[in-house]
């Protein structure tokens, strides 16, 4: 029985370690505004051949969520805005809606959140705002009468003009006319635990102010950055910007613990002539750097060390969306399984640890000293949204460890250098970087380069030097203060085995 305990108790410790190569915070939107769809279970194939871990549903499809049964991929399913009255009126309807939506497929389909009503707060219709939150309420009651309250949260989807000032992210706060009508969402939000789910979008934000330094910003490509005047954080990207801007305005409303969901953020690859930035190469830049940056494990600057939830938009093309023809064409997938373009979401593509191409450099790509990590972050994000395999940075890989900007900035300005023709300018990086002819492998984790003479070929010739940007024991918070590395709690683990099986063997 003593043994029992104590493996109840290990399981629940092991419980907190994520699996190495788990990005639970990488979801995507199925849409189904089009008659050209692939079956459930052909989708649920292609999702299963990537990194994908959620998917949000606008609606409740059956054969979609039955579909993702046995997988382990989150779904988010939702209520639709015309059923928003009657779940507001009529517990019964909320307790049918849950009969009919959630308790045939639960928990075989890891249904996690249920999003009552899509931008509600935006639609001009009084009457449907305030039906909103007791619409909520009884759908929370309704889990709550099942045993599956805190097991599935509810939640809402906003667009961003909720907000009524969001530059600089610092003096982000929702719009008067909204501030009512939140108050009681955001008290329901903190009582349950569950998100706020949020649309940005900086593919809009180009549109409306189309310069070149803008994209840059909105692409997570190296730019001059923007500084926010109240708190002196340099941003260098719109995602960043946007987000904070939601966590100042949850801040000013008292709810600064409430969690922020990315519901939908994407760019489009094609679109009409007036429409500035819709291409594929736009599309491939902006979703394969918000990859990156959220693998990174950097957060915001006023929520580091966490990524934040995000829901890429969208799975595939939607032919039959009305308006502009951007909104046809922010699909990751075309219907026929392929992609429209790779950001490295599929399995495979985060196997290799080396470029494609010759290595012909005659050194190694290094961040320079006194580069910010504001800096080196936005390079990392470039980097390895320019064609390069930063998969040995990600959880699990073999550079991932020290866990910090920049160790993780080396790898991939080094992959990047040696993977181009090997100008001086491919080692720049807006002038954090430099070449170096000092080897900084470490470890497994090679740095490919050298060439003709110190080191050879990420340290098959020589002895590798130890790598100055990752020889410490800790990871560097922003904060300046550290937390041990995973390798410690290991250590712990072990001797925890060591006295369970002392004591009772």
């Amino acid at each position: 029985m003593a043994l029992s305990i104590s493996i109840y108790f290990l399981l629940i410790f092991l419980s907190h370690f994520p699996s190495s190569h788990a990005e639970p915070f990488i979801g995507v939107n199925y849409g189904q505004v089009a008659d050209n769809l692939p079956p459930p279970s052909e989708t649920v194939k292609l999702l299963q051949s990537t990194s994908i871990q959620k998917v949000r549903l606008y609606g409740a499809d059956p054969a979609i969520i039955k579909a993702l049964a046995g997988t382990g991929v989150g779904i988010v399913i939702g209520a639709a805005n015309g059923d928003v009255p009657s779940l507001a009126s009529d517990p019964n309807a909320a307790t049918q809606w849950i009969n009919s939506n959630v308790l045939p497929f639960y928990p075989a389909s890891k249904i996690m959140l249920i999003t009552v009503g899509n931008e509600i707060l935006m639609s001009n219709d009084p009457n449907l705002v305030n039906q909103l939150l007791p619409a909520m309420q009884n759908v929370q009651k309704a889990l709550e009468a099942v045993s599956l309250g805190g097991k599935i949260k509810v939640s809402t989807v906003n667009s961003m003009t909720v907000l009524g000032s969001s530059d600089p992210p610092s003096s982000g706060s929702f719009a008067a006319g909204y501030q009512t009508g939140l108050k009681g969402i955001l008290q329901f939000l903190s009582d349950t635990g569950s998100p706020f789910a949020i649309n940005p979008y900086p593919f809009f934000a180009y549109q409306s102010d189309p310069r070149p330094e803008t994209l840059a910003f909105c692409l997570f490509e190296p730019n001059a950055g923007r500084v926010d005047s109240k708190t002196g954080i340099k941003y260098t990207n719109m995602f960043d910007a946007q987000v904070d801007a939601v966590h100042s305005a949850l801040k000013s409303m008292g709810f600064e613990k409430v969690e922020i969901v990315v519901a939908e953020t994407g760019w489009a690859s094609r679109g009409d002539a007036n429409e500035v930035g819709a291409s594929v190469d736009n599309a491939k830049a902006y979703n394969g750097n918000l990859i990156a940056h959220l693998r990174s494990m950097v957060g915001t600057p006023l929520m580091p060390g966490k990524p934040v939830d995000t829901y890429i938009f969208a799975l595939y093309d939607e032919n039959l969306k009305p308006g502009p023809s951007s909104e046809r064409a922010f699909g990751l997938f075309k219907t026929d399984l392929s992609m429209v373009y790779d950001v490295g979401l599929a399995k495979s593509s985060s196997s290799s640890q080396t470029p494609s191409g010759k290595v012909t450099s005659s050194g190694w790509c290094v961040p320079k000293k006194g580069a910010t990590n504001e800096e080196l972050q936005a390079s990392l994000d470039w980097a390895c949204g320019h064609g390069i395999d930063c998969g040995a940075i990600q959880p699990g890989g073999a550079c991932f460890e020290p866990n910090n900007v920049v160790s993780h900035a080396a790898y991939a300005m080094n992959m990047y250098f040696q993977k181009s023709p090997k100008q001086p300018t491919d080692c720049d990086f807006s002038k954090t970087a430099t070449v170096t002819s000092q080897n900084p492998s470490y470890n497994n984790c090679v740095y490919p380069g050298g060439g003709g003479g110190g080191g050879g070929g990420g340290g098959g010739g020589s002895k590798a030097v130890m790598n100055k940007y990752v020889s410490s024991d800790k990871v560097e918070k922003k904060n300046g203060a550290t937390e041990p590395k995973v390798s410690s709690s290991l250590s712990f683990l072990l001797i925890f085995l060591s006295l369970i099986f002392h004591v009772y063997m």
